[in-house]
């Protein structure tokens, strides 16, 4: 059985052979360029550094409409053009800029399976050549919010039967034991713990331990579906920042086709902040 989108997916082989075409613009996102796009990237590849350009540098919030605009511009992107999106730790900002270009109404955006880490294992070539972008003037659509979770919505969830939440970080940050990952420790919170009745799914369930790339249709559902995420419920998704969440939101949405899903980016790091919140450990 193949996926439900398979058209968001785009294997290596596809993106070394089409790395020239004027058609598709492909971008890197990594969490850490010094050691990933700046070491060495696809040909043609230009670069979107998640703490730079996708982040508010006032507000904790993602870009705005005007801001997300300008980085397309700046990355020589129109609505009309094929993105192929990338990056450092097994596409985890990857799914997240996805995401972004989702919500600002882009069509025609997908991520290379397996990203940097499978590209590495087939030894395929990179380059520390700039690429030379020509800017465009990018307009996007509204935000789409029905594919964002705020607060408010998930403090209506803990209400409500048809509604569930899936907690993809890793187990020892659901029980509390910590509250971030060791090697990714920025945006504490000051409670550990996890939001109430919330699901604990790892994000790494969802790919292959060899290459990074996406486990088959049989066995993304039997990871959520056994835990009671199932397509007829609305579900909401989150993290610590939103990251991770976005990558377990793009497997649910795009892969599995389940019609209500959505990313809760103030995450942890908001619902741990915030006094009279009642936690789970």
């Amino acid at each position: 059985m193949s996926y439900s989108s398979p058209d968001v997916l785009i294997d290596t082989e596809s993106v070394f052979k089409n790395t020239q075409s004027k058609l598709t613009r492909i971008i890197e996102v990594d969490y850490d360029p010094e050691h990933a796009y700046l070491h060495g990237h696809i040909s043609g590849a230009s670069l979107i550094w998640w703490k730079r350009d996708i982040n508010d540098p006032i507000r904790r919030d993602i870009i705005s409409k005007s801001q997300f605009e300008e980085l397309m511009t700046r990355n020589g992107v129109t609505p009309e053009s094929e993105v192929v999106l990338y990056g450092d730790f097994n596409n985890w900002f990857a799914a997240f800029v996805f995401w972004i270009f989702k919500y600002y109404g882009h069509k025609n955006v997908k991520i290379m399976n397996g990203g940097r880490k499978k590209w590495e294992l087939e030894k395929r070539q990179y380059t520390k050549d700039e690429p030379q972008i020509i800017p465009t003037k990018y307009a996007s659509q509204p935000p789409d919010e029905g594919l964002r979770a705020y607060f408010f919505d998930v403090k209506r969830a803990l209400e409500r039967n048809d509604t569930v939440l899936v907690d993809v970080r890793s187990p020892k940050e659901f029980t509390g034991e910590i509250t971030a990952p060791p090697e990714y420790p920025m945006e504490n919170a000051q409670r550990g713990g996890h939001i109430p009745k919330a699901n604990n799914i790892p994000w790494a369930t969802a790919v292959n331990d060899i290459d990074g790339t996406f486990k088959s249709v049989s066995e993304l559902k039997q990871n959520y579906e056994s835990k009671g995420i199932t397509p007829d419920k609305d579900v909401i998704c989150y993290c610590r920042i939103g990251e991770r969440s976005s990558h377990t939101w793009f497997v649910l949405k795009y892969l599995l086709g389940y019609t209500q899903v959505r990313n809760y980016d103030g995450s942890w790091t908001e619902w741990g902040n915030m006094i009279g919140n009642p936690v789970e450990k």
